[in-house]
């Protein structure tokens, strides 16, 4: 497994094998290979060059094997894979060219958005040896973590994200994560934010059903037109979570979960600039 046996895939295979273009891959290649310092004393030569270490990182965000497995298939150390795999994230993510606008764009950016839409997805965890009732999420039955997208509906780009317990309400994280809208943007939510009336004027949100009475036809007929609307975060989480990292069970430390997923969704946002 070397990326000389697969440069030549043809794009969607290759974006089946490890997630994102050949173009995107290049721009991850090009950044390690700027930020990666000169070796000022002479060794043993890395097994892998750069271009097999940015493939390691995407194999096992795309895969989600472990280290174990990975090191078998490439013919390194179960340690050489981890330290690859941490250099690499960590090396993207200081760059800046891959990096989400930030909530603070919501507010202050040239062109605000006209309409966004917050979105709650939950990852499971293992079982946490301390503290478990904060990790267990009533919805899925398991201990999980939770991320918030904010999402513009008309370019499908992620703005930013938070991260949150599985037993957190989602409008809870929603509050944490300081996510404020501007006037003009419209927002556009589950049941979840009914408190979020306080805090935004210009919002949409389902209308609940009554206690014992049934929702009226014209309610119901709303309601669908919304969830029509909204339909662009799970659109969104989809191609999210064709990485196993974020849609399996997550057996790392909680820890560098923010990181990955942050980093994830801003080559989820290149790939969506280069198809525009």
């Amino acid at each position: 497994m070397r990326y000389e046996h697969v440069k030549n895939l043809s794009s969607p295979q290759f974006k089946r094998l490890v997630g994102v273009r050949h173009q995107t891959f290049r721009s991850m290649v090009e950044v390690m290979r700027t930020l990666t310092p000169p070796k000022l004393k002479s060794g043993r030569p890395s097994k892998l060059i750069l271009e097999d270490q940015v493939l390691v990182t995407l194999q096992y965000w795309r895969e989600y094997r472990t280290y174990f497995h990975i090191a078998q298939t490439w013919g390194v150390s179960e340690a050489t894979v981890c330290r690859i795999v941490h250099y690499v994230e960590t090396t993207l993510i200081r760059s800046g060219r891959f990096r989400l606008p930030g909530k603070k764009w919501l507010l202050q950016g040239r062109e605000v958005p006209a309409i966004v839409v917050v979105d709650v997805t939950e990852t499971p965890i293992e079982r946490p040896k301390h503290r478990q009732k904060q990790f267990y999420s009533g919805k899925k039955k398991t201990h999980t973590l939770k991320s918030q997208l904010v999402v513009d509906q008309q370019s499908r780009a992620i703005i930013c994200t938070a991260h949150g317990k599985g037993r957190r309400h989602d409008f809870w994280l929603f509050q944490v994560s300081g996510v404020r809208l501007h006037p003009r943007t419209q927002g556009l939510g589950d049941k979840g934010y009914q408190g979020w009336r306080k805090l935004h004027e210009n919002l949409h949100l389902p209308t609940k059903k009554p206690k014992g009475e049934p929702l009226p036809k014209q309610e119901k007929r709303s309601n669908r037109e919304l969830a029509q609307r909204r339909v662009v975060a799970e659109h969104v989480n989809r191609h999210l979570k064709i990485f196993r990292i974020l849609s399996e069970r997550y057996r790392n430390r909680r820890r560098r979960f923010g990181l990955r997923c942050n980093l994830i969704a801003a080559l989820y946002n290149y790939e969506l600039g280069l198809a525009g």
